[in-house]
Formats: C-alpha cells, structure tokens, sequence
C-alpha cells in the first residue's frame, strides 16, 4: 500500500538526486548516491541541500495536483472542468466539495508541504558543522528558514491540525508524532521569518540568484501570516514596509508595472512587480513516465481549450490544452467590463461565434478559459521532455498588487489609517486607468478577485474573511466543516495523527 509517514523520513539518496525546478538560480542538479551520513561535508554539498528545497516549491504531483490549480479549482472563479468529472478526481471532488479522507488534493499537498520541511529542517541541523564562510552560512539558514515558513503556513491553513517538526524525526519516532496547537505552529512562522529576515539579502542578481529569497519575501510572508491570525496593526505594518509609497518604488525595489498585460509576457520573469515567483523551464525532461520529474508548468496545457483549432490568421496561437479550470459565469461576470478583461479571460464561446477558431466543448465548459496562463505555440517545449509538461511561463506566489490590497485589508479591518488603504487601492485601479472608489472591505476583496484572478488567492481571501459559506454555496461548501482539509486517509494508518473533527475525526 502506498503511504507518505509525514513524509518526515525521505531517501538521502532522492533528497540529494533530486533535480531543481529553475533556469537560473536552480541550476544544481545534486547526483549520485551519498548517504545523508556522508553529506554535506562542504559548501557545494550545502549547496545542493538548498537546492533541494527550493526544488519542492514548484512541485507537481504526479496526478497534476498543484497548490495554484487545486485553490482555483475550489474558488467560485473557476470550475474543475477537464475531460469528465472523474477527469483528475482530486480536483473534481475540491470544486464541488465532495472530498473526504480518501479523495481529494490533501495527498499530494501534504506530501508537497512535508517533504519541503523536512529537506529544510536536514541543512538546518547540518549547516552548523559543514566548512564553509560563515556569512554565506547564515544566508543558507536564512533562506531555509524561510522557505520552512512558507511550507508550513500553506498546511496549517490547509490543514489546521499538523505535526510541527524543527528537526528531522528519527525512524523510530515516526509512527508517534502529535499534531500540534495551530497557535504553535504559527509562532514557529512568525520565529522563522523574524530570525531569517535581517540576513536575506535586500535584493538578488537576476542573472545568477534569480527566485532565491530577500527580506522583501520574508516581510511580504510575515504580513500574509498576521493577517491570517487577525493581528491587523502587525500585518500593515510589515507590509507597508514591502509596499512603499502607493505608485512608487519600495525600499526593495519594488514598483507596479506600468501596464497590467505585461505581467502575463513570459519572457518578462522577475519583474519589478515581482515579489515570490515560482520559475519554470522548458529545458527540462519531463515526460509521461514522471510527471513529477518536469519543471516545466503544467498549468499552461491544462488551462488550455480542448481540441483548439485556429481557423483565421488573427486567432490566438493557443496550444491545444486539457479545458481544465473553466472561468466561472460570476467570475465572467465580474470583469468582463473591466481594463483587465482581455488579459485574464480567454473568450472562446465569442471567437467561435466570430468564426475564428473552434474547439471542443470540455467538462463544465462555459466558453471562458485562463488568459494569463493560456499555453502558446510560440512556447512549446524546446527541451528533451514532452510538449505539454515542459512550458516556460512562471507563476507569481506573490507580487505587489497582492501585497497592496493585502495591507489595504488589514488597515481596513483593523481600523488602521482608512486615508493609506485608499491610496493602495487607488495606484491598483489607476495602473488599468479605472477611478477611484471607496476602500471598504467589500470593495477591496472584489478588486483582488478582477487583479488577481487564477492566481490562487481567491479561495484563501474567502476563508479568512468568512465568506466562503455564501461564495460557494452553489459548489457544495458546508459552514464549519470545508474551511479546512481532511487529513489524508493514508497518514493516519498506524501514527497517533487524529483526523480533523469536520471530516469524522477527533482532533
């Protein structure tokens, strides 16, 4: 039977074999088959170990399971869409709320978020004692305490009730490890993050570092925790410090774009709108016989229209894709007037009836597809991987319009400065020549959903804000029980883990 155990005791040997998931910074493709033992003896072997997890951030999962598709496939942006509604189950079953123990996403998020902190947690506990200069040391463990941070709050909010490991977990400890207070977990955050961000760099060489954490990262992170845990004044205070004055250049260097649709051009990677982008290749040789092994981003084939066909000379040079993720009629809606319409939807059902191109009509198709992560001919694989897992378009984890309507949130819920929040949500409207209107919540949270939308916010924005319940309620969502995910079945086959109360269980 296949079983994860926490994914806490992982190969040494897949550890340090595995490759990484970036054209620039992550390069270093660690090989051969050196017990952990014998490991991390120098600074290139150290090295290797960041690499290693970095490598976890832009995982997918061998069913196509990915952090970004699995919380658009739950919004009310999105439907799962696909071939049919047994089309990558654990995505079917998120959209319509129908999850349970057994199926769903939780695996392979799990799983994801484990294996990242437990590659951490190993370079953590042997950096002390690895030979090398001690400032690029302490940069190591600046950089693998943050990325710890980042996999843990991706599960505590999933999850709510998880294990919280510093340290690797020895084999004969790892059928008895509890899961603990959600509030601990989050101090172990707030910790990693404080302790890490005075020594990440202020800023990188794109050229050589490119998607290796700064102190802009690190704060923009801390804000998103606080705020998650209601601490309004702490959360707008750590992201004013990411964000700046409202239109202008932030002491990191951060600045909007001048034109929304640039955002999606994807040569245009690490921009300065840029905060935490996930870097993607199609050099790598991701093929059938290992999905998980690409580092290409398999969002742009699956956001793709099925059975596309160009049929004028003007039509959209899309790759014919998987229709997964169709736009949502209330998401279609929402922003079909809006500046930032054609940059994030893709209107098959108008281009069929101009005659411009044709396509075949997937599960929960509604004629609206992805704009922004749409797959192009003119960016099919030019690696030793197959076509439709080796695309090149990065995602943003985070970027600056997200941090300025996350800090126009917590001024506003808090009952912070209402002038500040005002001018934060008015440079997002300005950048897409739209006027100003008041910063109330509501205003807020509907301007992330038409600026962020399919960037895997909407579900979170919805949760934290109690919404979700009136959102989703035509997807199935139950009040006090789909705010969180079940444990996965297979975790708790003879560990003390407890499933979540919400899905039968006692914790």
């Amino acid at each position: 039977m296949k079983t994860y155990k926490l994914n806490i005791i992982a190969s040494a040997v897949a550890l340090l074999s595995l490759g990484s998931c970036s054209d620039e910074f992550l390069e270093i493709k660690p090989k051969g088959t050196n017990l952990e033992a014998n490991y991390y003896q120098n600074q290139q072997e150290a090295y290797n170990g960041l690499v290693a997890i970095y490598d976890v951030v832009g995982w997918t999962g061998n069913g196509f399971v990915t952090k970004q598709n699995s919380l658009n496939a739950a919004s009310d942006d999105h439907y799962a869409g696909g071939g049919g509604p047994t089309d990558i189950t654990a995505l079917q079953v998120w959209s319509n709320y129908t999850l349970d123990p057994a199926t769903g996403p939780q695996d392979e998020l799990w799983r994801k978020g484990f294996s990242g902190i437990f590659r951490a947690n190993v370079l953590l506990q042997k950096l002390p004692e690895v030979p090398m200069d001690e400032t690029l040391k302490a940069r190591y463990a600046a950089e693998s305490k943050f990325l710890r941070a980042y996999f843990y709050f991706d599960l505590v909010r999933f999850f709510e009730n998880i294990p919280l490991l510093s340290e690797p977990i020895p084999t004969s400890e790892m059928y008895d490890i509890a899961q603990a207070d959600p509030a601990q977990v989050y101090a172990q955050i707030e910790a990693d993050l404080k302790e890490s961000m005075d020594i990440l760099p202020i800023s990188v060489d794109l050229g050589t570092e490119a998607g290796r954490a700064t102190r802009g990262m690190a704060k923009s992170l801390l804000g998103k925790v606080y705020l998650t845990q209601e601490k309004f004044s702490l959360a707008a205070e750590q992201l004013a410090e990411v964000n700046g004055t409202p239109g202008g250049t932030s002491q990191y260097g951060y600045k909007l774009l001048d034109n929304f649709g640039d955002l999606w051009v994807v040569d245009n990677k690490f921009n300065s709108e840029s905060i935490f982008e996930i870097n993607y290749t199609n050099q790598s040789n991701g093929d059938w016989g290992c999905v998980g092994c690409t580092e290409g981003n398999v969002l742009n084939i699956m956001v793709g229209p099925r059975g596309y066909n160009a049929i004028s000379a003007d039509a959209p040079d899309y790759v014919s894709g998987w229709s997964f993720l169709p736009v949502t009629e209330g998401l279609f809606d929402a922003i079909h007037n809006d500046p930032r319409y054609p940059h994030t939807i893709a209107n098959l059902d108008s281009l069929e009836k101009a005659g411009a191109v044709s396509y075949e009509k997937g599960y929960q198709n509604t004629g609206y597809f992805l704009e922004k992560y749409v797959g192009r001919q003119s960016d099919r694989s030019m690696g030793g991987g197959v076509m439709e897992l080796n695309f090149r378009q990065n995602i943003y984890e985070t970027r600056l319009a997200d941090t300025y309507l996350l800090e126009a949130e917590a001024l506003v819920r808090g009952g912070g400065d209402a002038g500040r929040a005002q001018q934060l949500m008015d440079a997002i409207r300005a950048r897409v020549g739209l006027s100003p209107i008041p910063a109330t919540l509501e205003n807020i949270l509907e301007e992330r959903r038409l600026e962020l939308a399919g960037e895997g916010h909407r579900w979170f924005d919805l949760i934290r804000n109690g919404l979700a319940a009136q959102a989703l309620a035509d997807k199935g969502f139950v009040a006090g029980k789909h705010e969180i995910l079940p444990i996965p079945l297979l975790e708790l086959d003879n560990t003390i883990l407890e499933q979540n109360a919400e899905y039968g269980g006692t914790k």
